[in-house]
């Protein structure tokens, strides 16, 4: 099969390969075979929201935070997370193109947990330990497809080799590697048999509304005025679990447009996130909170009814009222004065399962500041703590017991270019080779009554839910 091919001059930060346009699973499946696969996949259309989907693997470093410690390969890195982190890409530093919305990076998550390291929060009662705080891998070579145009193209940028030709003559053996491969159909996967797996949480549906009540009395004795509650559900997986085809029908049955699945040591993560945590795109920033749900109904009329209902619940819109004051003051912290915005309040989006409320933040990060500014000013996002966010961690730890782990943290990207593009890990499912992690949970304000947050969880969780069975 013929390629086209463009190659750049001496100077240029990265090269490209065009190839016929594949499916963004299909081209999945068919880098699977290398380690470290990470697929960050736009499985809802929206454009812009759900435009370019990305493929990356066999990554050439591995930065991980775990326990106050950074390490790169498994040697130590001296540091806080993110002077480590930023030590670490500044060798691959490489200018901006347009036309490649990811010119190779790191991609991987931030746990919720990585909070603690940042301000001064109650620690957990409990931590299955199943994550680190920070794993990223570093990817020299990675598909970006445009979902819209309907093309396909590959990127390298021969790290982490440095010296100018030999760093073209390894981008060079790159593309045509991973074109051959995205070229060849992998062996067919054995069918795989399914059954209901037994979830158990760490609620029942007393113990979650209690912990509404909880939420409602501290915030009635003026400590918040709301915070998120989640409940966490475990099962055990079966023996020859396949993860890869757990994803598949999970952005089936819960289509997103920042859905993710990765290949980590150990640990598996599927996502089917509705929800951008942060973007960083030269200096725009912007943040999209969800706050306000509605499960949808299968009639079209009363569909839109709950809808409209939806836009116009006062309970609903005052808590996402009161996240976009959050995130607006969080942004402050690092983007230039006067420069935040907020184009979009309370906008309606609709998913699968579920209706929801979302809001847009926007502002200018400052001069001098990077996407780890940004990242460490914000962290963990607003939406998925409360306000106050400090106190309102520390309660969410009190109430939960059990660390969040990847749950509420961020899943995404940070290019060798400085943009970066994260979601909020919601509709996310963590799992080892013998237990699948999943959590749920709604934001309290002092109007939510405990019933119907309960079953909000419930709805939330639903698809993830249908795509194990």
């Amino acid at each position: 099969m013929m390629h086209s091919q463009r190659i750049a001059a001496p100077n240029q930060a990265m090269w490209t390969r065009e190839i016929p346009f594949i499916d963004p699973v299909a081209a999945a499946a068919r880098l699977r075979s290398l380690p470290g696969l990470a697929f960050l996949d736009s499985a809802m259309r929206h454009d812009p929201l759900g435009r370019h989907s990305i493929v990356a693997a066999d990554p050439f470093a591995r930065f991980r935070f775990r326990d106050g410690r950074a390490t790169l390969d498994g040697a130590p890195v001296p540091g806080g997370p993110f002077a480590a982190l930023r030590a670490c890409l500044t060798p691959y530093r490489i200018e901006p193109d347009p036309e490649n919305p990811f010119p190779g990076g790191a991609i991987g998550y931030l746990a919720y947990d990585l909070g603690a390291a940042l301000e001064r929060v109650a620690a957990p009662a409990r931590r299955a330990g199943l994550t680190d705080d920070i794993a990223l891998n570093f990817y020299d070579t990675a598909l970006v497809i445009d979902q819209a145009a309907g093309t396909a193209r590959l990127v390298a940028t021969g790290f982490p080799t440095l010296e100018p030709a030999a760093r073209q003559a390894r981008a060079a053996a790159r593309l045509a590697a991973f074109a051959d491969r995205l070229g060849t159909e992998p062996a067919e996967a054995p069918g795989q048999s399914r059954k209901q797996l037994a979830w158990h949480s760490n609620f029942d549906r007393q113990g979650y509304e209690n912990a509404v009540e909880k939420v409602r009395a501290y915030i009635r004795a003026g400590d918040i005025y709301q915070a998120n509650i989640a409940q966490r559900f475990t099962a055990d997986l079966p023996a020859e679990f396949d993860p890869f085809a757990l994803y598949r029908r999970l952005r089936a049955t819960n289509p997103a447009t920042f859905g993710a699945y990765q290949e980590l040591e150990g640990l598996t993560i599927a996502s089917s996130s509705p929800e951008r945590f942060i973007r960083l795109d030269g200096r725009h920033v912007e943040t999209r909170p969800i706050k306000g749900t509605a499960r949808r109904l299968d009639d079209p009329e009363a569909d839109r009814a709950v809808a409209e209902a939806l836009q116009a619940n006062v309970k609903e819109r005052a808590e996402n009222v009161m996240i976009v004051d959050l995130l607006r003051n969080d942004l402050s912290r690092v983007c230039a004065p006067g420069s935040v915005a907020v184009p979009t309040l309370c906008g309606l989006e609709t998913y699968a399962n579920v209706h929801h409320l979302v809001s847009v933040v926007t502002g200018q990060l400052r001069d001098g500041l990077d996407a780890l500014d940004l990242l460490e000013g914000t962290f963990p996002g607003g939406s998925i703590t409360g306000a106050p966010k400090i106190r309102a961690m520390d309660i969410i730890t009190e109430i939960e017991g059990d660390a969040r782990e990847l749950y509420c943290g961020a899943i995404g990207r940070i290019g060798f270019d400085g943009a970066m593009d994260t979601s909020i890990a919601i509709r996310t499912v963590f799992m080892d080779a013998h237990q699948a992690v999943l959590q749920a949970g709604g934001g309290v304000t002092l109007l939510s009554e405990p019933g119907p947050e309960y079953d909000e969880t419930l709805a939330k969780a639903a698809r993830v839910f249908e795509a194990f069975a």
